[in-house]
């Protein structure tokens, strides 16, 4: 083949397409020795997007690398969105551009199957469905580096009130560094972009929004939601109904800038700790920290101020309305706060609560403590039954200081207040984070939220259990499962109060399964295991709760400080052990949990039930994969587990088998890479991540179980694979 020429193929496979996309890759033409394979290497990727309306532009520039010490020559695959238009392929040769060109796409499959037959790749398998690109490279020389250029057009998904873009990355084949760049015009038109797979940078300028990937985020799967602004509110919504069960539903509220948010009225008390462990630079942290909470108030809030130490003191009697000369004078009173005496916690929640805010304002408490009870009542238990009694309508935020703190205590106070606990740990800022909670209550946007779905539909286990208020600028993701559904669509509706008047939005979506939103399971599944965690540290381990997270832990493969040895051990003898540390539980809550451990499991525990990123689920779990491949190498006779596409798999006799699978079921064999295999695929696609694993495995369905491996059949019968089908979806 001549250097100045490409030959090119492009592959538009139309049947189960889905909006899925990834890097590309070159295979040799020619067979080579094993020990040569790879010797093309990718080196980096650049993707740049540009969105006009619902059209999404996309450019990927790649650059290959031949590491081999001979001339080399290879074939070039993209696989495409199912909705793209492709629009043109090169080649560059230094400056000269060579373009590929098109074939039609039955031609497309046949090479398409052929590579995977060939090749048993499961890259390829992950694949199977989609568009594919496939041209021929023109010979690499040894050392030499070569760019390739692709450009096509996509329409965006609808995703509830936000249009949905999505990029897959590398399926087993390295990770090369990685470029992403978007840019958004007619802005106004778009709330703030969310992404639930990874950390995202957002600038807005005359009138577009430029995005790019957090340092360090650019590898995996990349999604991206862009809400439309309409209203105050707004929603999306993403299903995700696997066959035979119920299904999961992420919905993403986004209240806007502030700007637009409701001047509600705000009744403010500030709870500081004054006790002695609170001297030096804590205190003047404190201090400052308070001082900027005040400065967060408008003419109309009123606010209180609360000090305690072995005594309570407060600032005034009763509320002070909030006017500059009121606030020069409570600043006056803070500054002169020092550092002495024991810790009344008790006395202090007892004051805080006192004075009941307003019927149409936001009641708020803020406690600032960084020690244990000392003085007056001292029972954790006690004082936290005493404080939601006497709570009322107050929402309380809780900031621990240091790790002498209890952290039964603080989280207690905050579990069905609608707040929050943050741990600061020493060397941390305090100032910094009362700060961030000043600005977010500034704004309330949406209060006493509920959640309901329309007619027929039951929403169950949601993530958070007791809704939080919106703020401007806030996004609160919920994530839940749902059954009922009877029809293609249904509904959900956000109700609350704004400005003293009780308003309502709605979104619908078309029931569907969802193989791109797979990652809802993972978020759902973290945090709800942060949510049972909590609940087992605040109230104590009872068998009802201990076997629901033991097989969340199992189903999900989540990690946690009760459940990872659960999943690095999934056998009879370590379930009982688990069970007999149930039974060995105290009966009463676990009240006395200070220190740096049950701080760290605090916080670790609150990452889980926020989790909004996939990428934070894996970094949650208290052992890391890598520490738990290690022990399963270090412990003989203990089988490994995979978690694959929500299910997990135990080796066992040379078959990864599905834990879901009963002796009782049919097993139906299937030879990989066969007609029947292919045909498989097609009719069950969710088949297809566990389909990877290899050399055989077994997967679990409701009257027939599925066994893809050497041996099994490579053709149907007529009618049997539809039988199969049925049997396996239930």
């Amino acid at each position: 083949m001549q250097c100045s020429r490409v030959l090119g193929a492009v592959a538009l496979l139309g049947t189960l397409s889905t909006s899925l996309f990834a890097q590309g890759w070159i295979d040799p033409v020619r067979p080579v020795p094993q020990d040569l394979n790879g010797r093309v290497e990718r080196l980096r990727s650049a993707v740049q997007v540009s969105i006009t309306g619902r059209v999404a532009r996309v450019t990927v520039e790649e650059w290959f690398r031949n590491n081999g010490p001979a001339l080399e020559e290879g074939m070039y695959h993209f696989p495409l969105p199912g909705e793209a238009v492709f629009s043109s392929y090169s080649l560059w040769q230094g400056d000269q551009e060579l373009r590929g060109e098109a074939m039609d796409a039955t031609q497309a499959r046949s090479i398409y199957e052929a590579i995977v037959r060939q090749k048993r790749d499961p890259a390829l398998i992950e694949l199977a469905g989609q568009g594919l690109i496939r041209a021929r490279v023109f010979p690499i020389a040894p050392g030499e580096t070569r760019k390739i250029t692709l450009k096509y057009t996509q329409l965006l998904d609808r995703a509830g009130d936000a249009w949905r873009f999505r990029y897959l990355g590398d399926r087993n084949r390295g990770s090369a560094p990685r470029s992403f760049r978007m840019e958004v015009d007619s802005a106004a038109r778009f709330g703030d972009p969310y992404s639930p797979t990874h950390q995202v940078q957002v600038t807005r300028r005359d009138n577009r929004l430029e995005l790019t990937l957090a340092d360090g985020a650019a590898a995996g799967d990349f999604e991206l939601l862009l809400p439309l602004a309409r209203g105050l509110i707004g929603l999306s919504l993403l299903p995700h109904h696997p066959v035979g069960e119920d299904g999961y539903f992420m919905l993403l509220l986004a209240p806007g800038a502030a700007a637009d948010a409701a001047a509600l009225r705000r009744d403010l008390v500030a709870v500081i700790d004054v006790s002695g462990s609170m001297s030096g630079e804590k205190i003047q942290q404190a201090k400052s920290a308070l001082i900027q909470l005040l400065a967060s108030m408008r003419e109309g809030d009123r606010f209180r101020l609360v000090a305690f130490s072995g005594g309570v003191r407060r600032y005034a009697q009763g509320w002070t309305n909030m006017t500059s000369d009121a606030r020069h004078d409570a600043e006056s009173w803070i500054r002169s706060l020092d550092a002495e005496g024991g810790t009344n916690i008790a006395g202090a929640l007892a004051e805080a609560f006192a004075e009941s805010p307003a019927e149409q304002s936001l009641g708020v408490v803020v406690f600032l403590t960084d020690g244990q009870a000392s003085t007056g009542e001292t029972d954790p238990e006690r004082i936290a039954e005493r404080a939601e009694q006497g709570r009322g309508r107050f929402r309380v935020f809780s900031f621990g200081i240091g790790d002498d703190v209890n952290t039964f205590l603080l989280d207690r106070l905050t579990e069905r207040a609608r707040g929050t606990t943050e741990y600061i740990r020493p060397g941390e800022n305090i100032e910094r984070a009362v700060g961030a909670l000043a600005a977010k209550v500034a704004s309330p946007v949406l209060t006493d939220v509920t959640i309901t779905a329309g007619s027929g539909v039951e929403l169950y286990d949601l993530q958070p259990g007791n809704l939080p208020d919106l703020f401007a600028g806030d996004e609160m993701v919920v994530l839940g499962r749902y059954r009922g559904v009877g029809s293609g669509e249904w509904s959900v509706t956000v109700q609350g109060r704004r400005n003293g008047r009780q308003e309502e939005f709605r979104t619908s979506v078309a029931d569907r399964e969802n193989g791109e939103a797979r990652y809802i399971e993972q978020l759902w599944a973290a945090r709800k295991a942060g949510a049972l965690s909590r609940e087992i540290r605040l109230h104590g381990q009872t068998r009802e709760v201990m076997d629901a997270l033991k097989q969340l832990a199992l189903r999900y493969g989540i990690l946690t400080e009760y459940t990872s040895y659960l999943v690095q051990e999934p056998t009879i003898a370590l379930r009982q052990r688990a069970e007999d540390r149930v039974m060995q539980a105290p009966a009463a809550a676990p009240v006395d949990q200070a220190g740096a451990g049950y701080v760290g499991r605090a916080a670790r525990e609150k990452s889980m039930a926020d989790a909004v990123h996939v990428a934070g689920v894996a970094l949650t779990g208290s052992v890391n994969v890598s520490e738990l491949d290690e022990m399963r190498r270090a412990r003989s006779g203990i089988n490994p587990t995979q978690r694959i596409g929500g299910r997990l798999f135990i080796m066992r006799d040379g078959t990864w088998t599905d834990l879901g699978h009963g002796d009782s079921l049919r097993v139906v064999s299937i030879a990989p890479y066969s007609d029947a295999y292919f045909a498989l695929l097609k009719a069950v696609p969710e088949l297809r991540e566990a389909a990877v694993l290899e050399p055989a495995v077994l997967v679990a369905g409701r009257h027939a179980s599925i066994k893809i491996g050497a041996g099994g059949k490579t053709t149907f019968n007529p009618g049997e694979l539809e039988r199969l089908v049925r049997e396996f979806r239930g």
